[in-house]
């Protein structure tokens, strides 16, 4: 029984226990409710609240870019405006300049008008003047007629008989003064071959002359290279063999002597010791040394280089050394090197007209002068010193024997050889080589326009093509072109009978009638 009794108040125990705990669970879970509705509430506040703010930051936002975008768009129209007056402006000033214009045009429609008006009286009068003058010319014809017993047309027909008979006259003198000179000089084809040739070919003219001036920086610098009692110019001298000529003149040395070589060595020498500062007489030995080897690799350059400008290949190095020192030697002011080019292209030419070889006649154009390079050193000819170094350098006997024969020292026994003596005349001979044939050549040039300036309606007169031709400008409003054709024939005369000159003349006489206007 107590069992039951104590099962019984374990059941109750456990019953209240269980009601308790069930009561504190449901009191704790109206707790948590409790706070999370608090806490909902809240967030929902504070959410209601960022609500709010974030509008109204919103609508600040929106209110500051509607008023931006209500400045930039009255900024806008404003800029529109200014445009828009300036244009205005523009419109009027250019509605004024019109204006002005038109009243412009119609002063001078006016001025047009009335010089229209007083160009039709004068043409009226001009008119009149011009029956006037037939009238009178055909009283005068008559007169002339009656005078002289025969009409315009035999006069014209007797004059017409003269001048053709005049015409015939100097046909036939002209025909015989070209035979005669064809009898006297070479045959048509040897003339056809010598006016190619030089016409193909034009070389260049070198003045050089027999002292060098070095400029100096200053005054000074003439006490340096004299030296303390003359021992740097006495050594400057003993070094190169060339006189130092140190006078008054400012800010200049004068090179004084007879080898071209020697010259160029002493003036560049100098200029380096100029530009070094250092002048004494070790120093001086030393930079003539320097510049002799400089100018010889310089000079064997310019030979190889003139060997190469014709297309000559094989040469001894010892020729071609010796060309090169022809760069500093001149003949009546004619560069000896440049002349020997000139001579090799003119054979070159002339011997491919004649089918010969070319490259021999090149050749032998290009040495025949060499033996002036060395006949300073030997006694006798330049062309038979030449001849003696090219056979010594292993030439073939027909270059020996043109470079021998191109002064007729022998006689020339070779067409290559006749070939080089005339290429040797033409290159010497045509105007402007060398200083006499330059003057003369001048004198001829001045004396043809002057005879051409003398005659009465010329305008200009210019002699060309060496002075084998006269062009002649005449006043077209002072001759007419019958005129023209006589004045050429009358300086033609003239020309023949006041000077003495080569070959032909051509004179030509021009005459232009030009319209000239200037476009506003």
């Amino acid at each position: 029984m107590n069992g039951i009794y104590v099962v019984i108040l374990c059941v109750v125990v456990f019953a209240g226990a269980f009601a308790s705990a069930l009561w504190i669970n449901n009191r704790l879970y109206l707790e948590k409710k409790r706070a999370a509705e608090a806490e909902a509430e809240r967030m929902l506040a504070e959410a209601k609240k960022a609500g709010e703010t974030t509008a109204r930051e919103a609508r600040l936002q929106v209110r500051d870019e509607q008023y931006q975008l209500k400045s930039e768009l009255e900024e806008e129209v404003k800029g529109q405006r200014d445009e828009l007056k300036k244009e205005e402006k523009r419109i009027l000033e250019r509605s004024g300049q019109l204006d002005r214009k038109a009243d412009s045009l119609e002063r001078r429609e006016n001025e047009t008008s009335k010089k229209e008006r007083r160009l039709a009286q004068r043409t009226s009068g001009i008119e009149a003047k011009e029956k006037k003058c037939d009238l009178l010319m055909e009283e005068q014809k008559k007169k002339l007629e009656e005078i002289s017993g025969c009409s315009a047309e035999e006069a014209k027909a007797r004059l017409m008989e003269r001048v053709e008979s005049e015409a015939r006259f100097e046909c036939a003198k002209l025909i015989k003064r070209i035979e005669n000179e064809a009898r006297e000089q070479c045959d048509k084809k040897s003339k056809e071959i010598i006016c190619t040739a030089i016409q193909r070919y034009a070389g260049d003219y070198v003045a050089e002359k027999t002292v060098s001036v070095v400029n100096l920086p200053s005054d000074e610098m003439k006490g340096r290279i004299i030296g303390r009692e003359g021992r740097n110019i006495r050594a400057i001298e003993a070094a190169t063999g060339i006189d130092l000529i140190i006078d008054d003149t400012p800010e200049a040395v004068v090179l004084s002597g007879f080898n071209p070589v020697r010259r160029e060595v002493a003036r560049l020498s100098l200029e380096r010791l100029i530009v070094d500062g250092r002048i004494h007489p070790a120093r001086i030995e030393a930079v003539v040394k320097e510049i002799t080897k400089e100018l010889d690799g310089a000079m064997r350059e310019a030979g190889e280089r003139a060997a190469f400008d014709l297309g000559v290949h094989g040469i001894h190095s010892d020729l071609i050394y010796q060309l090169g020192k022809l760069k500093f030697r001149t003949s009546y002011a004619q560069n000896v090197l440049q002349h020997s080019i000139e001579v090799g292209f003119l054979a070159g030419i002339m011997a491919d007209e004649l089918g010969m070889n070319l490259k021999m006649a090149r050749r032998a154009g290009l040495l025949h002068d060499i033996g002036k390079a060395v006949d300073h050193e030997a006694e006798g000819s330049h062309a038979v010193l030449g001849a003696r170094l090219a056979k010594k350098c292993g030439e073939p006997p027909e270059i020996v024997h043109a470079i021998e024969a191109h002064h007729e020292d022998v006689p020339p026994e070779s067409i290559l050889a006749v070939l080089v003596q005339a290429s040797d005349a033409l290159s010497g001979a045509r105007p402007g080589a060398r200083r006499e044939m330059l003057e003369t050549y001048v004198k001829r040039l001045q004396g043809l326009e002057k005879i051409a300036n003398s005659y009465p309606g010329i305008k200009k007169s210019y002699a060309i093509q060496a002075g084998r031709e006269l062009r002649i400008l005449v006043e077209s409003d002072r001759i007419s072109d019958e005129e023209a054709t006589l004045l050429s024939r009358d300086v033609a005369r003239n020309i023949e009978e006041s000077m003495t000159y080569p070959g032909q003349i051509k004179v030509t006489v021009i005459r232009e009638t030009r319209a000239v206007e200037h476009a506003k």
